[in-house]
């Protein structure tokens, strides 16, 4: 699904993000559950508010596991394995989700890598955040 010049597109813009995974997971937190307010149901337990320390830390494991996803992608399955059976079975997240946070984290690498978000990192992105949620929804089926 995707080529090998995508995948190097891919990992470069996930490096990038490594060193600020705080701040950018909480934004696509804050993002995903403002204009998605039912997905709040799943996080009643933490301090969502802008900057807080529940979101970005959250934020932050979100953004590193799938950063460790792009840099082996052909092994996402194994590294995303632990977090299907949380989602799934422990936390019970409807998998809907999981394009939600995919289309809010897009909107947010848009909004911070403007200039380097071309059209090719665009459509490579969303191709390889399509393969992380139907990764994560694996265990629903």
């Amino acid at each position: 699904m995707l080529t090998d010049h995508e995948k190097e597109l891919i990992a470069k813009i996930w490096d990038k993000m490594i060193p600020v995974a705080s701040d950018i997971g909480a934004e696509c937190l804050l993002r995903m559950m403002t204009t998605f307010p039912g997905t709040k149901t799943y996080f009643a337990h933490l301090d969502i508010r802008p900057r807080s320390t529940h979101l970005r830390s959250h934020g932050k494991k979100i953004v590193l596991a799938i950063a460790e996803c792009s840099k082996d992608i052909s092994s996402m399955m194994v590294t995303l394995a632990p977090l299907q059976t949380l989602h799934a079975y422990k936390l019970r997240i409807d998998p809907c989700n999981f394009k939600i946070l995919s289309h809010c984290i897009m909107v947010v690498l848009s909004m911070l890598f403007a200039e380097e978000f071309t059209p090719q990192i665009h459509v490579a992105v969303d191709k390889f955040l399509a393969l992380v949620a139907l990764a994560l929804a694996e265990k629903y089926r």
